[in-house]
Order: C-alpha cells, then structure tokens, then sequence
C-alpha cells in the first residue's frame, strides 16, 4: 500500500516482499507509479491526486473507490479498512514522510487499528523500516550489525518485553507509554528476536533502507 506525503525512495521497492495486491491512498498513486508499482485499487477522496494518472490507472483494470471530502477519516484508514475487507494478512505501508504533522501522527495511530490485530503490519517511512508488535507476540527482525533499533510502546504500557540480539537486552520488561528507554538500542548481529506481552509496540529500524 502506498500512500500519501514525499515520494517514497526508489530503494524501498528492493525491499518490499512479495506481494499480490497493491492499494494506493489517493497520492499515493503518483508515488506507486514512481516505483514501478501496477495499482489494483485507489481509494480516497481523490483531492491531490492527478486526474489523468487516476483514469490511466483504472482503464487497465484498477479499482477507484471516491470517499466523500468530508470524512470522518483519512485516505490510509480507509485504504487500511479495504485491504481487511478483502481479506489481506500481511499489509506494508510505503511512503516517503513528510506533510503535515497532524497527518503523520495519524498515520501512526492508525496502525493501532482494532481491526489490524490480526494483521501483520509494516511500513517503510522514507529509509526507516516500522514493525507493528501486538501482544502477546513476536516479532523477528533482521538488519545490519550494529543498526539502531527503536522500541516504542504506543497507546498505553507495553508490558513483558523480552529481546534477544539487541545490545541493550529486556527480559520481561515493562516500557511506559511516555517512556524513551527504547529509543537507540542496538543490533549486535543481524537477526533480533522482540516478543511482547501486553500491549503494542513499534519497532523501528530508522536507518533500514540507508546504504
């Protein structure tokens, strides 16, 4: 899923996993097309994205799905909701950043969705790569040696964290919600293993797509 903010880094599309459907966020649709991307469905209110690239998209097939300018939500949460209601189980978000604030923090808090809880979750922000952790779970993350990684409880405490392959090691440890203890841990070799309790965490690898 692409969606809106700067375009996304030419280099995320060696990163990306295999994938069989590909939504884009209104705008969204001009970064996907950066990358090479053949969209299956644009979904949103259709207000920054450009017309003729809309209708290129839909007459090979893709499907546009127009929400009202006045909504209760923004383009990614319905993108989100409409990758569920087809049944995805894994969905990676893809943009560059950037835009304004109240849009990113919202982009992050919708990832917290109730209704992605099931749903393996990821996002690659401009060179950052962002893992969505639900307790109780497990995440195993693979990088290079010595790569910063971020431990970021969202939402309330995340509780009953334990690392293995991280510098800073926690062994069924509680991060508070306002807490930066997370922030700057690192990789001591190129896999890591976080599992969680209770709670959400976000784990971030802000320099993953750097060379």
């Amino acid at each position: 899923m692409v969606i809106g903010g700067n375009p996304p880094i030419s280099t995320v599309a060696d990163a990306l996993p295999a994938y069989d459907f590909v939504i884009a966020a209104d705008s969204g649709l001009h970064g996907a097309k950066a990358l090479g991307l053949t969209v299956n469905a644009v979904i949103g209110d259709m207000d920054s994205v450009d017309e003729q690239l809309l209708a290129e998209a839909e007459s090979v097939g893709a499907v546009i799905k127009r929400a009202p300018h006045d909504k209760d939500a923004t383009d990614t949460e319905l993108a989100l909701l409409f990758a569920v209601e087809r049944g995805a189980k894994r969905i990676v978000v893809v943009t560059g950043g950037g835009g304004r604030l109240d849009h990113q923090l919202g982009v992050l808090n919708v990832l917290l969705h109730p209704r992605l809880a099931d749903i393996n979750m990821e996002m690659f922000w401009d060179t950052a790569h962002v893992v969505v952790l639900h307790g109780s779970g497990t995440a195993v993350i693979r990088g290079r040696h010595g790569e910063i990684v971020g431990l970021l409880p969202v939402g309330a405490d995340a509780i009953g964290i334990t690392t293995d392959g991280l510098a800073w090691p926690l062994n069924n440890e509680t991060i508070p919600a306002y807490s930066t203890r997370g922030v700057s841990n690192e990789l001591v070799g190129t896999l890591a293993s976080i599992s969680l309790a209770h709670g959400h965490l976000l784990i971030i690898r802000p320099h993953a797509l750097e060379t």
